[in-house]
Formats: structure tokens, C-alpha cells, sequence
């Protein structure tokens, strides 16, 4: 089975970048030290035109780690905390890889 991938796309409320910053390098903490294999990237980037606008751009070896992702005891803690910094609600676009 080929690699899957997501990319979200989260706009931050002004002022609340580095809270949400913290809480995703230490969620991205978590996820590698955990997902050894089954996640194959989890990396986060900004917008240099648009401060407030972030990049989530994940790859795992399957759907079946992605659903596993969702469901850690790290990610359902981290959520809520990611989402009080939110702007507006997140945009996910799954992909899959090609080469």
C-alpha cells in the first residue's frame, strides 16, 4: 500500500502563533517518538505572506497509522489545545503519494 498523506491548513488567531507553536512541537515530540515507521513525516510550516496561516503537512505508511494517529492519547490531548488558537476551523486535504 502506497504512503498517504494530509495536509492541514489551520489559520491562528493574531497573538496566539507562539502558544500554537509550542503546543505542535510538542505534540510532533510525541509522534515521533511514538509513531516510529508508521508516521513518515509530521512537519510544520508557515505562511511568510500570511503570519497567522500554518501547514500541516503529515505522511504515514498507511491509512490504517493515520487512523491510529487520531486515536493516541497525545493527539486527543493536544486537539483541544491546538483548536483554542484557531481562527477558524482546520482544513484537511488527504493525499496520496506519488513518487
Amino acid at each position: 500500500m502506497s504512503a498517504r498523506g494530509i495536509i492541514v491548513t489551520m489559520k491562528v488567531q493574531e497573538g496566539k502563533e507562539a502558544e500554537f507553536e509550542a503546543v505542535f512541537t510538542a505534540l510532533k515530540a510525541q509522534v515521533m517518538e511514538n509513531e516510529k515507521g508508521a508516521c513518515l513525516l509530521y512537519d510544520l510550516f508557515k505562511s511568510p505572506k500570511e503570519p497567522q496561516t500554518y501547514y500541516i503537512m503529515e505522511q504515514y505508511a498507511s491509512g490504517e497509522a493515520i487512523a491510529a494517529h487520531g486515536g493516541t492519547p497525545y493527539f486527543k490531548e493536544a486537539f483541544p489545545k491546538l483548536g483554542a488558537t484557531l481562527a477558524a476551523a482546520p482544513v484537511m486535504e488527504f493525499v496520496e503519494k506519488v513518487v
